[in-house]
């Protein structure tokens, strides 16, 4: 069966590649230092931003968007470039790769928001912390002890959606449900909303936060846009709040459900 082709157009990815076998990929603490070095030339090379990554022993995450439809020569700098740093270090030979690396569109600001909180979770997942923000090789300590940033992280979007630092932490540290990843993946289903779309949208937010008596109604009707599928991202820029305040109010509004 000929594979699928890729898709290769401007915007965000979720981008995940294994080592062949499962085998380990970063032996020392040197190699993951290297790997984000090179990823971060190669950002810079292909125009690239950075938005979130992690590095797992035997594979790693990155959220990245493009400008131009160069995804694949991106990943094949990076991918090549190490590669041939670990098999001179390590001396060995062959493939370092499992295949091609996966990649998907993200279209949904929904799926966006929440890839940060799945790609960060990953070494709870596997045991190796029990919070996120213990883990040495995502970007998750970086957003919120900035002196840890690489400089290629300067400019994603958690910066320029949550500019203090008690925000990103709040924001970074609520967690999403694989299944509810699951989902909105399946629904993005690799097309952009039109604009037509977007403008819908904006006019069924303008009719349910229409005649907002007091804060008691407005968490109501935040809490009625979220089940009708808007993200806590879209609410928060309508309303002029930030993200995780809309967060805390749709987790109270749950509690109270129970």
């Amino acid at each position: 069966m000929p594979r699928r082709p890729r898709i290769d157009m401007a915007g965000y990815y979720h981008i995940v590649n294994r080592g062949v076998e499962q085998r380990i990929i970063y032996k020392e603490h040197e190699d993951y230092e290297i790997f984000l070095e090179m990823l971060c030339t190669a950002s810079k090379l292909y125009n690239v931003q950075l938005h979130g990554y992690v590095l797992m022993s035997n594979h790693y995450h990155l959220l990245i968007e493009t400008t131009q439809e160069n995804l694949s020569k991106f990943m094949k700098h990076i991918n090549a470039s190490y590669a041939i740093y670990f098999n001179k270090k390590y001396k060995r030979s062959g493939h370092l790769w499992q295949g091609r690396f996966k990649s998907w569109y993200v279209t949904d600001e929904a799926y966006l928001y929440a890839l940060i909180s799945y790609i960060h979770n990953n070494p709870v997942k596997a045991k190796i912390v029990n919070k996120s923000e213990e883990y040495r090789y995502s970007s998750h300590l970086a957003f919120i002890e900035v002196a840890e940033l690489i400089a290629c992280l300067r400019k994603s979007f958690i910066f320029t959606e949550f500019q203090d630092k008690n925000d990103r932490k709040a924001f970074l540290q609520s967690t999403t449900d694989d299944s509810i990843l699951h989902e909105i993946k399946k629904t993005s289903n690799l097309v952009v909303t039109s604009v037509n779309e977007k403008t819908v949208s904006h006019q069924r937010l303008q009719e349910i936060f229409a005649n907002i008596l007091d804060n008691k109604d407005r968490n109501k009707k935040i809490f009625q846009a979220t089940n009708e599928g808007y993200s806590q991202h879209t609410i928060a820029v309508y309303l002029g709040i930030s993200q995780p305040y809309v967060n805390r109010i749709i987790k109270k509004m749950r509690d109270n459900e129970l």
